[in-house]
């Protein structure tokens, strides 16, 4: 029987869906058109993209559209241990599906049985992928009596496919489905919610922009938490509400006036007439609250149950409706895929965490945020290809963070690569890797890729440098401004050795734009020592102006870590004090001995002693030289 998903059910895929139209609903809906024109009709297409982006929905809306047979089977459960058995399950699979025609044939995760036979580790994987190019022949119209046999696969790895599959003549189109947009997203959201009791107020677009990173699948699950979490909140509600019986009521074998689920439950099914059993008083409304332990949730459902046996009526259920503070809350339960599989999502980095480098980021917002808020403002002026930065500078100034705070900034997804993970000993493999890195940034669209450490990926090419690692360089440089355009999707990276790194990579059109992110000064060394005081407790001694004229030479994360110091400073002296109380027989609160705690100039004194600067005075003048090299 054809399913029951309908094209209504899908939200932010319009584009994939006249495609699918195009070349799967046109030659079964009226083959005799093609038969007319001699024109040969598709055999296939091929869905692919990251789990969740509702690839088996799409073909299974389709069908239900069309009202056609509709064979689905999952590749892997065709595989079978006798020799010849998978090959069978195959002929045996399109054999009903040519008996069915017209009719849609789906094999949902392809790849699982569709190896590369060059590198397939085992001779039944080979003989499968020829038996599938064969049944797939014989779905020929001339083959099925002019009924159409329309196969469609799908992959979230369409590059794993043997190369025979992908031809014209099999699988005649690829349709990506990518993580969606933002304007995807609010499509998808509205189509979800359809059925939903909404507040009047509720902010489709707000959401979207929050839920960066997320796939049809990750925003259905996050419609149901909200769910659940609206209807825990209106129970909580209800049991403030007027009692809908007497103060006194009959249930049976209560006890010692204790309302138990049992006896709720009996009143419930008494009918009427029967004989009454005890009298009892009810006991107030206890609140509900879902982190209650189980025994005290049931006491207030009880008692609740018992307050409201009837069905609530209009008027009761008319305010109660899911609210946009139900989906924020949801967002905190339900983890983007995306971010389980590799993909991207947007950091919680915002400027606020970041103290000083008011040049740098000025110079990043115009390269890389107000490209991506703006777009149409750039491409007025024709400015089109989206721009590259490298950060360089000492370690610790805060380079990778300045990389998560635009991507927070822009809201758009972020993928961090640390140099040397996709470097692999297997010839062709740290390529590959390489080559994945971008095509996940493209599916994820409007996207920051973040390498940091670039210099462990880009050395400059000379007869030093491995055959392996000029490859590495020259896949890199196609992919930042080769023949494939990178659309909405931005490079930054980071490096203590930017003159060590292949010079090719640092001309316009790849990272044509270099930021020094040098030390910070005096006064910007105040700033990042208040941001990272900020919820620390101090003395009324400290002066922090003084202590950070006392750290010349200092970066950021020396900085971070002499906070961090000064605090556990105090905290030993706090504790050790503690102990020596006790240990002459006065009991100290611990909550007030928490409140007691303050981080004093003794303690930052006694840090300074311990958190030397990370980089020395022969390091820094080195990066100045660098600095005049690069700037002049």
């Amino acid at each position: 029987a054809p399913p029951t998903a309908r094209l209504a059910d899908l939200g932010g895929v319009d584009g994939c869906i006249e495609e699918v139209l195009e070349l799967i609903a046109m030659p079964i809906s009226h083959p005799e058109i093609y038969h007319h024109t001699g024109v040969s009709p598709p055999r296939g297409i091929l869905l692919h993209g990251p789990p969740g982006c509702g690839k088996t929905l799409l073909a299974n809306a389709i069908a239900g559209e069309l009202g056609v047979p509709f064979i689905q089977i999952s590749a892997p459960s065709v595989v079978s241990g006798m020799s010849g058995e998978s090959e069978k399950k195959i002929r045996d699979i399109f054999e009903e599906a040519r008996e069915a025609a017209p009719c849609l044939l789906f094999i949902d995760e392809i790849d699982a049985i569709t190896p590369k036979r060059e590198t397939a580790a085992r001779e039944m994987e080979r003989r499968i992928v020829a038996q599938l190019l064969t049944s797939m022949d014989d779905m020929a119209w001339d083959k099925t009596g002019g009924k159409p046999v329309m196969i469609i696969g799908a992959t979230n790895r369409p590059d794993a496919l043997d190369s025979a599959l992908r031809r014209a003549g099999r699988f005649d189109r690829e349709i990506g489905m990518g993580v969606p947009d933002e304007e995807a997203r609010c499509k998808i959201l509205r189509v979800l919610s359809a059925k939903l009791r909404l507040s009047g107020d509720f902010d489709f677009p707000a959401l979207a922009k929050r839920t960066a990173g997320y796939v049809g699948a990750d925003l259905n699950a996050l419609t149901s938490a909200a769910g659940m979490l609206a209807v825990k909140r209106i129970f909580r509600h209800l049991t403030t509400l007027p009692s809908s019986v007497t103060p006194e009521t009959t249930i049976t074998e209560g006890k010692d006036d204790e309302i138990t689920g049992e006896a709720i439950i009996d009143a419930v099914k008494t009918p009427k007439g029967e004989k009454e059993t005890e009298v009892v008083k009810l006991t107030p409304p206890i609140p509900f609250d879902p982190s209650a332990s189980a025994s005290e949730q049931l006491q207030s459902i009880s008692a609740f149950l018992a307050r409201h046996p009837d069905p609530l009526t209009e008027e009761e259920l008319a305010p109660l409706a899911i609210t946009n503070e139900d989906f924020i809350g949801a967002l905190a339960r339900v983890q983007p895929s995306s971010k389980r599989e590799g993909f991207a999502t947007v950091p919680d980095v915002t400027w606020a965490d970041i103290g000083a480098l008011e040049s740098v980021r000025s110079e990043l917002r115009m390269a890389i945020v107000e490209p991506i808020r703006h777009p149409e403002f750039f491409s007025r002026v024709g400015i089109t290809a989206p721009a590259g930065v490298l950060l360089w500078g000492p370690p610790g100034c805060g380079k990778t963070l300045l990389a998560k705070a635009v991507a927070n900034e822009s809201r758009t997804n972020f993928i961090s690569v640390k140099g040397p993970e996709l470097l692999n000993k297997y010839v062709g493999e740290s390529e590959r890797a390489v080559r994945q890195v971008f095509t996940r940034a493209r599916a994820s669209s409007p996207c920051v890729v973040f390498f940091d450490e670039l210099d462990a990926l880009c050395a400059r090419r000379d007869d030093s440098q491995s055959e392996a690692s000029a490859r590495v360089v020259n896949t890199l440089l196609t992919e930042l401004d080769g023949v494939d355009a990178r659309k909405q999707v931005f490079v930054i990276a980071a490096t203590n050795r930017p003159d060590i790194i292949d010079s090719a990579m640092l001309r316009p059109g790849r990272l044509d734009k270099l930021l020094y992110v040098e030390l910070p000064t005096a006064g910007e060394r105040v700033e990042i020592l208040r941001k990272q005081v900020r919820r620390t407790p101090l003395a009324p001694d400290v002066d922090l102006v003084q202590v950070a004229e006392a750290c010349e030479g200092f970066s950021g994360a020396d900085l971070a870590s002499l906070a961090r110091e000064a605090a556990v400073s105090a905290l030993r002296k706090t504790l050790f004090f503690r102990e020596e109380m006790n240990a002459e027989g006065s009991e100290e609160d611990d909550k007030e001995v928490g409140k007691a705690i303050l981080v004093d100039a003794a303690a930052f004194a006694e840090a300074m002693t311990k958190t030397p600067p990370s980089v020395s005075a022969h390091d820094r003048s080195g990066y100045e030289d660098l600095r005049r090299q690069f700037s002049g």
